[in-house]
C-alpha cells in the first residue's frame, strides 16, 4: 500500500492552494486521497470536500467511470472531452492500458491541475490539449463558473459565471481524424449537440456521451443519437445509465 505521496504543486503553478494545504493538514485531513489507483492531491482548488469523499468511495462520476472501465481495452487510442481535473484521463489510463489517450480542456485554470494529476501519477501516454473544438478554427469565449463541472460554452446562467475567457478554437473533424481513436468520452455540458455531429464517428468502436437534456432537450438528445445511428453506433443499455449513455458498434 502507498503510504508516501509525491507533490508536485511547485511544478505547475496554480495547481496547489497553499492555504487550502494548511487548513487540510491542520484538520487531520489527508494530503493526497485515491479513486481506482489513481492519487489526487486535497489541496487542487476545485476539489471540494463532497468531492473528496467521492473519490475516496469510488462514486465521482460513477456512472461515467463504470462505463470506461468497461468499454475502454488494452491498446486503444482514447479522446476524451471535457478534461475536467484529469480524473478521467487518470482512471482510464491507469486502469485501462490505452496506447495513448488525448484529453481536450478548454478551462485554463484546469490545465495546470490536470497536468499536476497526471505527473504525481507517472502517467505518460496522455497528451493534453487546451482547445474547444468547432467547425473551424479561431477562437471562442468559455464561460467559467464557480462550480467548474459546470462551466461551459453557454452563457446562461450567467449569474453562476465568475469569468470568460478566450480560447482557440480547432477545427473538430479534422482535429479528431488525425487522432483516430477507437474510443470516445464526451462530457462537455450542452456542447455535445454542436460538437458531435462535427466528427466523423464511423471509426469509432465505441463512444460514451453525457447528455445534459436540461440545455439541448429532448430534440437535441434525438440529434446525438441520430448521428451516432448514423455513423453505425448504437445505443448500448449494459453500458449505459440515465444520462451517461453508450454507443457501441454492431460487430
Amino acid at each position: 500500500m502507498r503510504t508516501a505521496f509525491v507533490d508536485h504543486s511547485d511544478r505547475f503553478p496554480g495547481s496547489g492552494d497553499p492555504d487550502k494545504r494548511a487548513r487540510l493538514a491542520e484538520a487531520g485531513r489527508p494530503s493526497h486521497v485515491t479513486s481506482y489507483g489513481v492519487t489526487f492531491p486535497t489541496d487542487l482548488p476545485p476539489l471540494l470536500p463532497r468531492m473528496r469523499g467521492a473519490l475516496v468511495n469510488n462514486d465521482y462520476e460513477a456512472r461515467e467511470t463504470k462505463a470506461a472501465l468497461r468499454v475502454v481495452q488494452r491498446g486503444d487510442r482514447v479522446v476524451e472531452l471535457g478534461a475536467g481535473m484529469g480524473y478521467m484521463s487518470s482512471i482510464v489510463s491507469v486502469n485501462c492500458a490505452p496506447s495513448e489517450v488525448h484529453a481536450f480542456e478548454a478551462n485554463p485554470a484546469m490545465i495546470p491541475c490536470i497536468r499536476r494529476v497526471h505527473s504525481e501519477n507517472d502517467i505518460t501516454n496522455v497528451t493534453l490539449h487546451h482547445a474547444l473544438l468547432g467547425e473551424t478554427a479561431g477562437e471562442a469565449q468559455f464561460y467559467v463558473r464557480e462550480k467548474f463541472v459546470a462551466s461551459s460554452m453557454l452563457p446562461d446562467p450567467a449569474e453562476d459565471v465568475i469569468d470568460v475567457v478566450t480560447v482557440p478554437v480547432r477545427p473538430a473533424r479534422e482535429t479528431i481524424a488525425a487522432i483516430n481513436p477507437d474510443v470516445l468520452i464526451c462530457d462537455i455540458e450542452g456542447a455535445e449537440l454542436q460538437v458531435l455531429p462535427l466528427l466523423d464517428l464511423s471509426r469509432l468502436r465505441a463512444a460514451i456521451v453525457e447528455l445534459h437534456p436540461q440545455y439541448i432537450g429532448l430534440k437535441g438528445v434525438q440529434t446525438i443519437f441520430d448521428a451516432m445511428n448514423k455513423a453505425g453506433l448504437v445505443y448500448n443499455p449494459k453500458r449505459s445509465n440515465a444520462k451517461v449513455v453508450t454507443f457501441s458498434r454492431v460487430d
